[in-house]
């Protein structure tokens, strides 16, 4: 299926621009690139023209109008690298057509040639022509997608902002925009597309609602109605802009600043990718001299810090997606620092951010050892390496791993030595606890061996490590549960330097303006200020007022979920309000009602009820008067 604008090339070639069918022609494309560079090796040379000039190639038109398939630059490089000689060199780039090229080259042989051709004689194709004027090629191509292989969506934002524009406008916003934003938006150590990704951060920062992900390609249309070049222009180079920050979020090598570089490989380490909408909006303030470097730099410390300090204490990550997608709109220019750090200390419940005391009890009994092994590493190196001029590299370095100080399979005398219950113990509680894990370069050597044995191993021994981490253990005479606690000690006081919490008057805060309904005090003689739910401020002063709002929202969401849990049954829901008896029906809507003749305590217990049923646990918060 096609569309023409009845435009020609230089040559009087008519082009025709694909709406479906753009992988099976390429498909084919490369199958017969195969034979014809077959034809060629097999001395065909009637046939190896044929081919090339029947499939392939406009012979007799200029280099750039050539080829008979025109793909996206890249790929266009690809064909025309196919096209030749080229059985010496490498393909200088990445275009999954060499890949695709690469499979029926090693499957299409001289034994089944003919049998090749004789099948692509038989396929049948049909063609469909549209009229841009009468018919609508991008409904039509959705409607043709949404029955077959399922594009990103990406492909799909990109053929909505492209299939409407003529030859000319394509090729220009193609190249100076959609071409640029798919290069910057590249995992380029995996070479696998972000740009879904991206899209979707982006829609995050502009209309401060995290998309599906399934549905980022509609939130995008919906944003962007029409697709004028003048307002294309105006989007992409937006989103152009971001893009520049993005790819260096995903790809921290191409951060020319060594502070900033090490800062973003930790986060890209620790997959913070929730905040990348919050952090492309803090690198363009960053870029735009808004902020000066080491503002920025503590930002993204404050970040790590936040999200690790969350997960030792092992709280949910899902309360993250909506904290740093709102983060951006509590900054206060003059004053920037200091307001993410005084918005992220206010939060409480699931979002809080947990302090000293809290973190110390978790870390000291957390299993880290079976933690995700890039987390487990990050802790390590960065203990390692606090305030270290020489730097020691964990992550991807095979000759530094991770030991047991007391072993996972101990050798006999550690039973002898320690006595059947510490043993247990230091068994069941302390064997993957920071307090007994360490780095060494000689995990072999020191195996299950006891603890002097170790500590005193020629050349590899702690005594003779130059690891921080190994610096206490290697003058100590024994290993026992009483130096597992004593060297947590000296871990977790690093740990609060390398991870600590803002250094701003706590007392400042103390009184949180908002907190969450989950820890709120007794409401009891109480009346509210205000309340914020979904986002939106609901200034009412009354417990009952804001008990009605609630319920009324949830059931207008999601009717359903009232009558596939406890909550109608709770709340007395009712067609009328006198079905049922209910004391003092209050209405949610023109059809139902619920019982109001409660206390402010029991008003709080219901709406908690509804929230838990809806998972919307982080979505109200209120503010006593």
């Amino acid at each position: 299926m096609y569309v023409h604008d009845d435009v020609y090339t230089s040559s009087r070639i008519k082009e025709l621009t694909i709406i479906d069918g753009q992988q099976r022609i390429t498909t084919i494309t490369l199958i017969y690139l195969t034979l014809y560079q077959l034809a060629k090796k097999m001395g065909e040379t009637s046939l190896e023209n044929e081919i090339n000039e029947t499939y392939l190639i406009n012979k007799f038109s200029p280099e750039e109008e050539k080829l008979k398939l025109r793909p996206t630059e890249n790929n266009a490089k690809a064909l025309k690298f196919l096209l030749r000689d080229h059985q010496d060199e490498e393909f200088n780039g990445f275009s999954r057509l060499i890949d695709n090229y690469n499979y029926f080259k090693g499957r299409v042989v001289e034994e089944n040639f003919e049998a090749v051709l004789t099948g692509l004689s038989k396929l049948m194709f049909v063609e469909v022509s549209l009229d841009r004027e009468k018919d609508n090629p991008q409904r039509i191509f959705e409607s043709l997608n949404s029955t077959g292989l399922e594009l990103t969506q990406a492909d799909l934002i990109r053929n909505y902002i492209l299939m409407g524009l003529k030859r000319r406008d394509q090729n220009k916003i193609y190249q100076d925009y959609w071409e640029v934003i798919e290069k910057y938006a590249k995992d380029e150590s995996s070479n696998k597309s972000r740009v879904s990704d991206f899209i979707r951060d982006y829609l995050t920062v502009e209309n401060n609602k995290i998309p599906n992900k399934s549905k980022v390609y509609m939130e995008f249309k919906e944003k962007y109605p029409t697709t004028t070049v003048d307002e294309l222009e105006t989007t992409l180079n937006k989103i152009k802009n971001l893009a520049k920050h993005y790819n260096k979020l995903i790809n921290p090598k191409n951060e020319t600043n060594s502070d900033i570089r090490k800062q973003l490989e930790y986060i890209n380490r620790l997959e913070i990718n929730v905040a990348y909408p919050f952090l492309i909006r803090v690198f363009d303030d960053y870029t735009n001299q808004v902020i000066d470097k080491d503002i920025f730099v503590k930002i993204l410390e404050l970040i790590q810090t936040y999200t690790w300090r969350r997960f030792i204490v092992g709280l949910p990550t899902n309360a993250l997606n909506k904290i740093f997608m709102n983060l951006y709109d509590k900054v206060d220019n003059e004053n920037y620092l200091f307001s993410i750090q005084k918005s992220l200390l206010q939060r409480s419940g699931v979002q809080r951010f947990p302090r000293n005391e809290e973190v110390i009890d978790s870390l000291e009994v957390k299993d880290v050892y079976n933690i995700n092994s890039k987390n487990r590493t990050y802790l390590l190196e960065r203990l390692e390496n606090y305030h270290n001029h020489q730097p020691v590299k964990v992550e991807g370095n095979p000759d530094i791993t991770i030991e047991h100080i007391f072993p996972q399979n101990p050798e006999v005398k550690w039973k002898l030595e320690l006595g059947q219950n510490e043993y247990n113990e230091m068994k069941s509680n302390y064997l993957n606890t920071i307090g007994n894990l360490t780095l060494t370069g000689y995990n072999s050597k020191l195996s299950n061996k006891y603890f002097t044995d170790k500590r005193d191993l020629e050349n590899s021994g702690f005594k003779d490590s130059r690891l921080w981490l190994n610096k206490h253990i290697g003058v100590l005479d024994k290993w026992d549960i009483s130096e597992v606690k004593r060297r947590f000690d000296i871990i977790a006081e690093r740990f609060l330097n390398i991870w600590a919490i803002p250094d701003i008057n706590l007392e400042d805060i103390a009184s949180r303006e908002e907190v969450n309904i989950f820890e709120a005090d007794d409401p009891k003689g109480k009346k509210l200020d205000y309340a914020i739910f979904f986002d939106q401020k609901l200034e009412m002063r009354q417990v009952a007022k804001l008990y009605q709002e609630v319920i009324r929202q949830l059931f207008d969401l999601e009717p359903q979920k009232f009558f596939t849990s406890e909550l109608a049954e709770k709340l007395i829901l009712t067609k009328s309000p006198t079905e049922g008896n209910p004391r003092s029906p209050m209405p949610i809507n023109n059809n139902y009602f619920i019982e109001s003749n409660l206390d402010n305590n029991g008003k709080f217990d219901r709406i908690k009820l509804a929230l838990q049923v809806f998972n919307l646990e982080d979505e109200l918060m209120i503010k006593y008067e």
